[in-house]
């Protein structure tokens, strides 16, 4: 039983996130959880913002 206001899509989606800020690697996030490129780009992204490229829009 999971804690009150903690969902399984919540907890999964923390495990990711944590992942991509030990690791930064999309690939082995994509392997791991299998997620799309797409999806595994934007939490890395997220977590490291640093390394994501700013093109002109």
């Amino acid at each position: 039983m999971l804690p009150k206001g903690v969902t399984l899509d919540g907890l999964r989606q923390d495990r990711i996130l944590n992942e991509a800020l030990e690791c930064g690697d999309p690939l082995k996030l994509m392997r791991l959880f299998g997620i799309t490129e797409k999806t595994a780009m934007h939490y890395v992204g997220t977590a490291h913002p640093e390394r994501t490229a700013k093109l002109p829009r």
